[in-house]
């Protein structure tokens, strides 16, 4: 058996006693960065509508007042989610010669942040943009169409357009977050009478055609090539 002194019983017990405590944990601080991310969270699992100040600030437990130190309220909020999205967004060197594809590359990234967060895209249309990373994607934007040498106005227009359609076709992809039976819709399609739906009758395959997000890839493919 060793010689060597070990702690007293008094040090023992103190140690013991010790297992028993809770050690305070110091509460990370608030961010607006630790906001953002909870409330991309939230998005995430419940959806947009989920979303709230209030259910925020329980997620980080703490009170909406804390909150409201570091975001003014819920449309900032939506604006700086929108930002971190955007973040996300690689910009391509502008190609003359490829242009409408870096640009339909670009709209895609956006259409598949959004869809990661359903819902979301309802904050981009709430109000205009005022977030720098956002900013930083309709200049890489810019500076594409005007590679190609597009108008700035018929520039900017076109990429306001293909913002609101992007905004718009995830935002229905997110209602439709059961899916739809394509096949309840062609029946019920297929019983239209041709006397008063004879176009509708004679195409129906094609009205509910389209897999995954060809009909996105359709949509502003025709708006690009519209472009003189």
């Amino acid at each position: 058996m060793s010689n060597r002194r070990g702690a007293s019983r008094e040090e023992w017990a103190d140690r013991i006693a010790a297992l028993d405590q809770r050690e305070q944990v110091r509460k990370e601080p608030i961010t607006v960065d630790r906001i953002v991310t909870t409330a991309l969270r939230m998005v995430e699992t419940e959806g947009f509508d989920a979303l709230t100040m209030r259910r925020v600030a329980a997620a980080l437990d703490t009170g909406p007042a804390s909150l409201y130190a570091h975001v003014r309220n819920k449309a900032e909020l939506d604006d700086l989610l929108i930002g971190a999205l955007s973040r996300n967004v690689e910009l391509p060197p502008p190609d003359a010669a490829r242009w409408r594809e870096q640009v339909l590359d670009v709209f895609t990234q956006l259409r598949d942040q959004f869809l990661r967060f359903p819902g979301i895209s309802r904050a981009a249309l709430s109000a205009p943009p005022t977030n720098l990373d956002t900013l930083r994607v309709t200049e890489g934007l810019l500076a594409l169409f005007l590679a190609g040498g597009v108008a700035p106005r018929v520039a900017a227009w076109t990429i306001d357009a293909a913002l609101l359609y992007v905004s718009a076709y995830t935002f229905e992809v997110s209602l439709r977050a059961g899916g739809v039976d394509r096949e309840e819709v062609l029946a019920r399609l297929r019983m239209l009478p041709a006397s008063r739906f004879p176009h509708t009758a004679a195409h129906v395959e094609e009205l509910n055609s389209g897999a995954e997000h060809e009909r996105f890839d359709f949509a502003l493919g025709l708006l690009l090539r519209g472009i003189a």
